[in-house]
Parts: C-alpha cells; sequence; structure tokens
C-alpha cells in the first residue's frame, strides 16, 4: 500500500519538528518536505508534488490562506489541511472555500492531525475536535460561497487576492513575484482596490480588514 506523501509548512522549526516525528511513526505516512513559509511550500509542491499539505495559516512572506491558492494551482489534485492557533468560523470558512479539506487547531490532539491527513487524502473533510462540528455541514449545504463582508464582494479574485498580501505586509514587487504580475499590474489592483473600499493607504486597508474580521490582529503572530 503507498505511504502518503506529506508536506509540512509552518514557520516554527519546533512545530515542523514534532510534526515530522509523529508523522514518520505512521505505518501509512512519509514526509517528503518541508517549508518555512508559503511561497517555499508552493515551490515544494511544485518540483515534488507531495500527496497532502499541512500549511500554517500564519506564515511570512506568504499567509497560509494564500497559499492554498497557489498551491491548488500548481498541483490541482493536491490535498491541503490546515494547522492553525485560531478557531474563529470566518477563518475555517475562508480555507474551505480556497480548496483546503481539514483545520486543525494547533492545541488539537495530535490524532486529530493524522486523522485530518488520512481524511483529506481520501478526499473528505476533517474538522478538528475542538471546533463546532456543524461549521463544515453548514458550508457544505449552502451550495454557494461564504458570505462575504459588505465592500469586500465588490473585489474581484484577484483583487482579494492582492488585497491579503497588502494587509499581510507584503511589497509591491514581493506580490508581483508570487502571483507572476508585473509590479505596474499589482499597483493597479491595489489603486483599484482602495478606490472600490474608499481607502487612502495600507493601514486603513488593515483597520478594514480587522474590522470585517477578515484577519485577527493577532493572526499573524502565531
Amino acid at each position: 500500500m503507498p505511504r502518503i506523501k506529506v508536506l509540512i509548512a509552518d514557520d516554527h522549526a519546533v512545530v515542523r519538528e514534532g510534526l515530522k516525528q509523529i508523522f514518520e511513526d505512521q505505518p501509512d505516512m512519509v514526509i517528503t518536505c518541508e517549508a518555512e513559509d508559503g511561497l517555499e511550500a508552493v515551490e515544494k509542491v511544485r518540483t515534488l508534488q507531495p500527496d497532502v499539505a499541512v500549511v500554517d495559516l500564519a506564515m511570512p512572506r506568504l499567509g497560509g490562506l494564500d497559499a492554498i491558492g497557489l498551491i491548488k494551482e500548481v498541483a490541482p489534485d493536491i490535498k491541503v489541511v490546515v494547522l492553525s492557533m485560531h478557531s474563529k468560523e470566518t477563518y475555517v470558512h475562508q480555507t474551505l472555500a480556497a480548496g483546503a479539506l481539514g483545520y486543525v487547531l494547533k492545541a488539537s490532539p495530535m490524532s486529530d492531525v493524522l486523522e485530518a491527513v488520512r481524511a483529506a487524502y481520501r478526499g473528505e473533510y476533517f474538522l478538528s475536535s475542538k471546533i463546532r462540528a456543524e461549521v463544515v455541514g453548514v458550508y457544505l449545504k449552502s451550495h454557494v460561497d461564504p458570505p462575504t463582508p459588505k465592500g469586500y464582494d465588490l473585489l474581484s479574485e484577484r483583487e482579494q487576492q492582492v488585497f491579503r498580501m497588502v494587509v499581510e505586509g507584503n511589497s509591491t514587487n514581493q506580490i508581483a513575484d508570487v502571483l507572476c504580475l508585473s509590479p505596474k499590474t499589482v499597483e493597479k489592483h491595489r489603486a483599484n482596490i482602495m478606490k472600490k473600499l474608499g481607502l487612502r493607504d495600507r493601514l486603513e486597508m488593515v483597520k478594514f480588514a480587522v474590522k470585517i474580521g477578515l484577519v485577527d490582529p493577532e493572526l499573524w503572530e502565531d
């Protein structure tokens, strides 16, 4: 029986090492590669083609939410499990909408992580036992995208992606490199975003993101 090839993406070496030890003890899993941030995760997926990517939601250079979309672009068949400290339903819905099949809290038992990987490999959804079980059920039964905050839904999919990356602190050149766009195009998207939302600068974009619950003030500190 083939072993599940797993990628671990987390900016904390201690977390990666702990996960490695757990996975390596499983007869049906093997660690194919590691990544310290979202951008490295995308490149590792592109070159090594693991079966399941276990991705931290908060990482430098490229956050987990945007990493999921790019990972699915370079490897459509890969399964993604999100590992996070945050249990807000907003984050669960966003990651499911981005293409993840699992959402596990870092405070959960290691058995949750293992089961999430196995479930994702089978193409099944898995929600951490410490998050209300109905979250996934509601999402799957809705047959529509999760509700978007007023104003934010005026942005195109690409503009939403640029918006999140700006809020995360990425520069124009960094965003251009990750999304394979020209800096000029990124600046055009940024200008359109601010015009549509009535914002003047990045600080107002961050405040808007916090206000609508798109990001948590503590999200990028885990």
